[in-house]
């Protein structure tokens, strides 16, 4: 049975053609009607995946002492705005909170402010802050955040914003869209030669037959609007997930539904699609818009750099056994490697408004 998703997108594609890749997430993940985040409950064990802030209070934690750090060494601003973008549950920003309780004038002086386009996750949001030591304010955008110095926290957003892929072709580089097989299903097609080469990164004409690149105009444009706040207001921002450090040829579209990798085709709107963020590429474009990008570290570095082993141990005294053991387990999952470890995949970029040093940041 086809989905309310799936039967606007083949009429579209049947109105005008096949769709760029871009469009294709678009509507899968934000269609007002099914989309993905406008519809569905994605977060959590009983969703389709668990971020950092749902394994442990730990991840949430040394963000927030990491904050409560950087605020300091940006010389105690207050008033100052604190903001998340794309907060899912609201479980990061109640742990952040709860951790800044450590310095009574950083929450005296935070006005907190968080980002988010879906009514529905908003209001959960809502929930789980329900009983947080401040206020909190929704927009949803950046642009609506209050004027002054800014403290602004990402944590898994831009894998979920649309990504244009290119697909080297016996023609050339060529955009990557979805079209109809003529077996009747969804498919990718190759669409006309790119007219514009300075898209893609160095040693495009290298790569071989059905290499892949992907960009993502639209997150580089949130990291250059990010830019330009910092670099007028001063302050810093955190944008954490999963992705690589330097730019790079790579088919990384994915869908998940249940913890499960499905086919992006597999009923449209019901998975959540995501690609591998360029970290490159969104240092550069924040650089651009007058920001100081330090360099890209592992999610495990910066963890483990700022105490996560021994915030771990400390959780664990006086614990049973098995309390202890599911204490290793959730830091491991948060700093570790291999298959089920988030340390190495995901990535860690601070952008400052001036030129400063911020552990664990070289």
């Amino acid at each position: 049975m086809t989905g309310i998703v799936e039967e606007k997108i083949r009429r579209l594609i049947k109105a005008a053609g096949p769709l760029p890749v871009s469009d294709y997430m678009a509507l899968c993940l934000f269609d007002p009607d099914g989309g993905y985040y406008t519809t569905r409950e994605p977060f959590g064990v009983d969703g389709d995946f668990i971020t950092a802030p749902e394994i442990s209070q730990m991840f949430g934690e040394i963000v927030g002492a990491w904050l409560v750090h950087t605020w300091r060494q940006l010389g105690r601003p207050a008033p100052f705005v604190l903001a998340e973008m794309g907060p899912g549950r609201g479980t990061l920003m109640r742990d952040i909170l709860r951790t800044a309780a450590i310095d009574p004038a950083f929450l005296s002086a935070a006005r907190v402010h968080l980002v988010e386009t879906s009514d529905r996750l908003a209001s959960v949001q809502r929930e789980t802050l329900a009983d947080a030591p401040l206020e909190c304010t929704w927009t949803q955008d950046i642009d609506g955040l209050p004027e002054g110095p800014l403290l602004f926290v990402a944590n898994e957003l831009f894998d979920a914003v649309p990504v244009r892929q290119f697909v080297k072709t016996a023609r050339g580089w060529c955009e990557r869209h979805v079209g109809i097989g003529d077996d009747g299903a969804l498919r990718f097609f190759a669409g006309p030669p790119l007219g514009d080469p300075s898209l893609l990164p160095p040693r495009a004409d290298d790569q071989a037959e059905g290499a892949i690149f992907e960009y993502a105009p639209a997150r580089e444009a949130i990291a250059a609007r990010l830019g330009v706040r910092l670099a007028e207001s001063g302050g810093a921002a955190l944008l954490i997930d999963y992705g690589h450090a330097r730019s790079g040829y790579a088919d990384t579209l994915q869908a998940v539904r249940a913890h499960r990798y499905v086919s992006v085709f597999d009923q449209p709107g019901s998975a959540d699609l995501t690609s591998h963020v360029d970290f490159e590429s969104l240092a550069s474009a924040a650089r651009a818009a007058g920001a100081h990008p330090l360099p890209v570290i592992s999610q495990g570095e910066f963890l483990l750099s700022l105490g996560l082993a021994e915030r771990a141990g400390a959780l664990g005294r006086g614990k049973d056994e098995a309390s202890r053991q599911d204490i290793r387990m959730a830091a491991e999952r948060l700093a570790g490697v291999g298959e089920k470890g988030m340390g190495e995949l995901f990535k860690v970029l601070c952008l400052t408004g001036k030129p400063m040093a911020l552990p664990p940041f070289r």
